[in-house]
């Protein structure tokens, strides 16, 4: 007749252990379900944080990346980062031009900067065609940037994330999807501040209106003809 010999409270000790980690896994699936729902995707592998891996290996040996976060953070808040499209469209119409050149309005206070801009879709349509049409929508930004005031060398790149990274988890057409996302990229090199390592007083520098006047129209004075 075979012995018992493994102690009771040792089963009991093993049999919590799995039942904990089996509860700590269904918890985080459906934390994870439900942040899916309303976030990009991949938004919990990135962790929030904007770039690839080797952008912030580059600006945390260089000391740019707590900056260039704050830079981020300052533009996210104080303009639109978003604008969106119509479905199978890359015309800017009047709302996303009118968040457009508040966003050049800003980016123009901040000559050291780079910026990207990202190019989205719905999930209407096949993988290349929304890949071609989210590049399509980053370079109308791009272009109508350029026209409002921006130097085409401080926008670094046109990305295209195509339908991989919807805010609304869904199949149908979805406008918030259809949008261009523009974000702070980094630091010109070739910036007098930026060389000299004062990126602090780039980030707060006092945001103020153009001094740029913009010209309004003016009736013409009334010419007196006498007879």
């Amino acid at each position: 007749m075979k012995t018992e010999t493994t102690p009771r409270s040792s089963r009991t000790l093993t049999m919590l252990a799995l039942f904990s980690s089996a509860a700590i896994s269904l918890a985080a699936c459906s934390t994870e379900s439900a942040y899916s729902v309303t976030t990009e995707a991949g938004g919990l592998i990135a962790g929030g944080d904007f770039g690839n891996a080797t952008m912030q290996n580059t600006l945390a040996q260089n000391g740019e990346n707590p900056f260039v976060i704050d830079l981020a953070e300052r533009f996210a808040k104080e303009v639109p980062s978003t604008v969106n499209f119509a479905f199978n469209s890359a015309h800017i119409d009047a709302q996303a031009a009118q968040v457009l050149r508040a966003q050049a309005k800003w980016i123009r206070q901040f000559p050291e900067v780079r910026f990207k801009v990202f190019g989205h879709t719905d999930a209407v349509g096949s993988d290349s065609y929304n890949i071609r049409l989210g590049k399509q929508r980053a370079n109308a930004v791009v272009n109508f940037l350029a026209q409002n005031g921006v130097s085409r060398g401080r926008l670094q790149a046109v990305v295209s994330h195509g339908e991989t990274r919807p805010l609304i988890v869904t199949q149908e057409r979805e406008r918030r999807n259809r949008r261009t996302v523009t974000e702070v990229a980094g630091f010109l090199e070739d910036a007098p501040l930026v060389l000299d390592g004062k990126y602090a007083q780039i980030v707060y520098r006092d945001y103020v209106e153009s001094a740029v006047v913009e010209p309004t129209l003016t009736q013409p004075e009334a010419t007196l003809v006498s007879e």
